[in-house]
């Protein structure tokens, strides 16, 4: 299986981008990659061996599906490891930047059906969204 990793720098401690990753009441805020989608419910059991699953559909209803797996392995503020309902695994690195600045990187192993640059696009669309959020939450003072 094909591994693909995206890295993108958000402006917001690792505190803030921690909190807006790992608790559903953010999640459902950023979780989606285009602006005809959301993330209506998030579901979260943040240790090992715990099981998360996140609502994703079309604003329209056209269409959804959940996406959803099983935590290995947390280290809170620095990365996250996962492995999805399919097998495929999946780890989130935040690497403190100095400042307020921290760098976001996800590897995820690529599923079969798609090609890899539309993955890469969706997931990068996805973290951008993130990212958008924290920052929001950080100016905004919500320190989550």
């Amino acid at each position: 299986m094909q591994t693909i990793t995206i890295e993108l720098n958000i402006q917001a401690p690792a505190h803030t981008v921690w909190q807006c990753l790992t608790l559903p009441e953010h999640i459902t805020g950023w979780n989606f990659a285009h602006e005809s989608w959301h993330c209506p419910s998030a579901e979260s059991d943040l240790r090992p061996g715990g099981r998360f699953s996140y609502r994703m559909e079309a604003i329209d209803g056209s269409f959804g599906f959940d996406y959803g797996g099983v935590f290995d392995d947390i280290q809170p503020e620095r990365s996250l490891h996962y492995h999805l309902d399919d097998g495929r695994t999946v780890a989130v690195e935040l690497l403190p930047q100095g400042g307020n600045a921290t760098l976001l990187r996800e590897s995820f192993q690529a599923d079969a059906q798609h090609d890899a640059d539309t993955q890469r696009n969706g997931w990068l669309a996805i973290a951008q969204n993130l990212a958008r959020y924290a920052e929001q939450q950080y100016a905004a003072g919500n320190r989550a």
